[in-house]
């Protein structure tokens, strides 16, 4: 058969963008397995909490100052990291960051007081705080931009997955041989993902392409020159305040779920635990959902809606009306509305990044919009454990309606603003 020159070109475009798609593939998989662990590792302590109540005879406060150091030294290195990953590439800052989670879980495995609690969680912390800024640089620089949609819903839906295995794994694991061996098997798993980065050095460990994606976009560049000048853009303060206001709900859940459903319907722990675990795979779910609906723009509009959902839910488990063997299945619609958020929340925060200070600063501004992140969740058990302390209960699903609704008005600004800026950007002066 005889190809003519436009069959022939075609021919060469497909198998192109095959290879293409199968790199994305790639890149995306490994990213999200990475991610994947570093949520896995976010949820290492908290299902042993009342393991390790009883052991140090700790209270609820107490235990709440170890989350609470935990997410201060993330939300602390998380701007650091952003820098250090621009610098020195996102798979040698990531590989750091699994070695230092890899040595927390032993330290936590070994621990014999609250002093060694604190050094296992401060590793933690450190250990956390890169994942962000080099997951998303990575993304945004070796994944089609087609596709980024997709990647950043892979990427949620892996974080939560990470996080609905933790209680399963840590409490099973506590229940059948020790919370100290719980914390050892966390270790190998970090080893595990550690193994393979390393064996994957060759399709992550790349140049970056920011001098040329900034030549294509001159003004981002000159915005982009001094290292701090994205702390000017007004966008990427108010994803700052996004991150920080809806991840106080999240704190709350991540911290006390298990906790609260025991008190307000009188579930078991292990059934609590579940709950909690029901509501990351419904939030796993609503990531991919929103990873369509994001390629379709409105993001701030989709997070509104999905957001505004999660919040009617929290306070209809706030009443204690509903019967205790829907509790699962409500969790589930929670988590499935926070999640349907993600994918757009994601793509919101990179449309500010490039609008605010190029593409060369990715590292630098999810470091820093995502330090908010760990902001919220890290002042969320100095708020809510002296209100369980106290007994009352009920009050934080009211708090979490309060906090959900919060970040709909903070979405929906960042959207505008962003609308704004795009329009005078494009309008000659």
């Amino acid at each position: 058969m005889i190809l003519t020159p436009q069959s022939h070109f075609s021919k060469m475009t497909a198998t192109t963008d095959t290879a293409t798609l199968r790199e994305d593939a790639t890149v995306i998989g490994l990213v999200g397995i990475v991610h994947g662990t570093s949520h896995f590792f976010q949820l290492l302590i908290p299902p042993l909490f009342p393991w390790l109540m009883r052991e140090f005879g700790l209270n609820y406060t107490e235990v709440s100052v170890l989350m609470t150091i935990f997410f201060v030294i993330s939300g602390s290195g998380q701007s650091i990291a952003g820098f250090l990953v621009d610098r020195y590439r996102s798979w040698r800052v990531l590989c750091f960051g699994i070695g230092i989670l890899v040595l927390s879980a032993l330290v936590l495995s070994a621990a014999t007081s609250y002093v060694m609690l604190i050094l296992a969680v401060v590793l933690a912390g450190m250990g956390n705080c890169v994942f962000h800024s080099a997951d998303f640089t990575l993304l945004n620089r070796l994944v089609s931009p087609q596709r980024l949609g997709h990647a950043f819903s892979v990427h949620g839906l892996s974080g939560n997955l990470g996080w609905a295995a933790g209680p399963l794994v840590m409490v099973g694991m506590a229940s059948f041989a020790g919370w100290r061996a719980a914390a050892q098997l966390g270790a190998a798993l970090g080893v595990m993902t550690l193994l393979l980065l390393v064996s994957q050095r060759r399709r992550l460990d790349k140049p970056d392409a920011a001098e040329t994606q900034v030549v294509a976009k001159p003004a981002a560049a000159t915005q982009a020159g001094s290292s701090f000048a994205f702390l000017n853009s007004h966008l990427v303060w108010m994803c700052f305040s996004f991150y920080f206001v809806s991840s106080m709900a999240l704190g709350v859940l991540q911290n006390f779920a298990p906790v609260l459903l025991h008190e307000v319907y009188g579930l078991s722990l292990t059934i609590s635990s579940s709950c909690l675990t029901a509501y990351m795979l419904g939030s796993a779910g609503g990531m991919v959902s929103g990873g369509f609906l994001a390629a379709r723009g409105a993001h701030d509009r989709v997070i509104a809606t999905a957001l505004g959902s999660a919040a009617c839910v929290a306070l209809l488990l706030a009443t204690g009306l509903v019967p205790a063997w829907t509790v699962p299945l409500i969790m589930a619609v929670m988590g499935f509305g926070v999640g349907l958020a993600g994918p757009s929340r994601d793509l919101l925060v990179r449309r500010a990044a490039v609008q605010g200070a190029g593409t060369g600063a990715f590292g630098r501004v999810y470091g820093f919009v995502y330090s908010g992140m760990d902001g919220g969740i890290s002042l969320a058990p100095l708020i809510f454990g002296p209100i369980l302390d106290a007994g009352h209960y009920p009050l934080a699903f009211y708090g979490i309606a309060l906090l959900q609704t919060l970040s709909v008005m903070t979405a929906l600004r960042v959207g505008v603003g962003s609308r704004r800026t795009a329009l005078a950007t494009a309008t000659p002066s």
